[in-house]
């Protein structure tokens, strides 16, 4: 890991509305769409970020990072590293303003996420997700140069994903509870920050797969953990080995917990959808 790395800041409204400026026109601000389940169903809305041009919330962080490159980091280059989503909106968002890229991706995810990092440019390297997740706590990988965007411990790509929770109140503003998908923990702490900044007694809850699910682990035990039941499944774009202590830092202030479904729940809400 980097001597130099950063400390950990607050993500803040100025941060959310620069980062709101700064890619409009470039990503999609997507609707909400209530899903009608019947007359006793709670009152549910989905935010359709399968909308966004790579059909990712990613590219909204991926974005912002890479708009914020210095000259010299343009004429680097950038890397990450990824299942899909979030190579894919960094290789869109770098193909958008010229610059290099390379993905360190997760060998088992799904071919067309691989297939479209390559259409927009980007160098691939598979690897392990063992690999690939030490890779993510390292912030290195041998043979790889570059500015790195981490796909979540990144302030600036949080900052992008928080327009989205901009747009669900702007949109909703009376909404008594927001639920996001959790995997290193980007997208809810970015969501999280803009609703509790509007709207401090807004409740915001994470969702992880019962394969993985440290963040809800974290919550119980009061700091980061490790899930060390963490099995591979179909749910690639949530879960994660560990919830890292740097994400928990900027997680713990702004989610209220994580919940835990299982994989049937899961196949059963994904037809339910389809």
């Amino acid at each position: 890991m980097p001597a130099t790395l950063a400390a950990v800041k607050r993500i803040t409204l100025e941060d959310m509305q620069d980062a709101r400026r700064r890619i409009a026109g470039k990503v999609v601000r997507t609707p909400l769409f209530r899903l009608r389940l019947g007359p006793k169903s709670p009152d549910i809305l989905l935010k359709l970020e399968n909308l966004q041009p790579t059909n990712s919330y990613k590219v909204r962080g991926a974005a912002n990072a890479v708009a914020l490159l210095s000259p010299a980091a343009r004429r680097r280059g950038v890397w990450t590293i990824s299942a899909g989503n979030a190579g894919q909106g960094i290789a869109y968002a770098a193909q958008q303003a010229g610059v290099r890229c390379t993905v360190v991706a997760i060998e088992t995810a799904p071919a067309s996420k691989l297939e479209r990092m390559r259409a927009l440019g980007a160098e691939l390297i598979p690897v392990s997700y063992d690999t690939a997740w030490q890779a993510l706590g390292e912030r290195s990988f041998p043979g790889v140069a570059g500015t790195l965007v981490h796909p979540f411990d990144d302030h600036n790509f949080i900052s992008g994903h928080a327009t989205l929770g901009l747009e669900i109140l702007e949109d909703l503003p009376d909404a008594a509870a927001v639920i996001a998908a959790i995997g290193g923990g980007g997208l809810i702490t970015g969501v999280g920050s803009a609703l509790k900044a509007l709207r401090s007694g807004i409740k915001v809850w994470g969702a992880e797969p019962e394969t993985a699910a440290p963040a809800a682990l974290s919550f119980s035990m009061g700091s980061p953990q490790v899930f060390r039941d963490w099995k591979p499944s179909f749910v690639d774009g949530a879960g994660g080995k560990s919830l890292f202590p740097r994400m928990w830092e900027r997680m713990r202030p702004v989610v209220d917990g994580s919940i835990v479904v299982s994989l049937e729940q899961t196949r059963a809400a994904m037809r339910l959808i389809a």
